[in-house]
């Protein structure tokens, strides 16, 4: 009983219990906030709604670790041995999800440095100038043509596929490529097709190349890119 009275007096005298807790909220509503905006106006193909729910517990994880290094010398050594044993393997498929993780991690380490006005700062101006970067490239491309084209292929060349498409089709855009065992690849585009006869000039000309090559078309009309 008394190490921990001992433990408790040291906690407080090196944490301030109120400005912790103001911490751990703030830290929690801006991972809230950013996972809302990475939902509504993420590009991403994969399932943003399941990727932004790590958006929390990897703020308020980030922002306890900092809070512990603060608090003592002898606890920061021990988690730097603790965590050099631990390795992150998340798959990340896009640029756009590590920029959120990034975002994720500075929410937790700015609250962690007991700077929560600095944290709410910061990640509001972040997301109004990723808000306003949205809207400039919503200007050029927008449209009620705007496709997912998903391609199983055989071809291993990804050139090969990519140039198929935009010599086809208005508007391509690379957003996902996964290699398959048996040497081809799955491939995702994001498109923009101003008349059918384009859809089947490409459906064409990838059937030409790869015979036993499925395709997946998907209308995004709503989609912000």
């Amino acid at each position: 009983m008394l190490k921990f009275e001992e433990y408790l007096s040291d906690f407080t005298n090196t944490v301030n219990i109120l400005d912790f807790i103001i911490n751990l909220i703030v830290a929690s509503l801006l991972a809230i906030a950013l996972r809302f905006f990475y939902v509504r106006y993420g590009t991403s193909v994969a399932n943003r709604e399941k990727f932004a729910n790590n958006f929390v517990p990897l703020a308020l994880a980030t922002m306890l670790v900092i809070t512990v290094v603060q608090a003592s010398i002898a606890l920061s050594l021990g988690l730097v041995g603790a965590l050099s044993i631990v390795r992150f393997r998340a798959a990340i498929k896009e640029p756009e999800e590590l920029t959120y993780l990034f975002l994720t991690i500075g929410i937790g380490l700015t609250t962690g440095a007991n700077k929560p006005i600095l944290a709410a700062l910061a990640i509001a101006l972040i997301m109004i100038l990723l808000f306003l970067n949205i809207l400039f490239r919503s200007k050029q491309i927008k449209g009620n043509n705007i496709i997912f084209i998903n391609i199983k292929t055989k071809i291993g060349d990804l050139q090969e596929i990519t140039k198929i498409a935009e010599d086809s089709l208005t508007y391509v855009e690379l957003k996902r490529m996964d290699n398959l065992d048996n040497g081809g690849n799955f491939v995702s585009f994001l498109a923009k097709s101003d008349q059918i006869s384009q859809l089947s000039k490409l459906r064409e000309r990838f059937l030409k190349a790869d015979p036993t090559m499925k395709i997946s078309i998907i209308d995004q009309p709503d989609l912000v890119i």
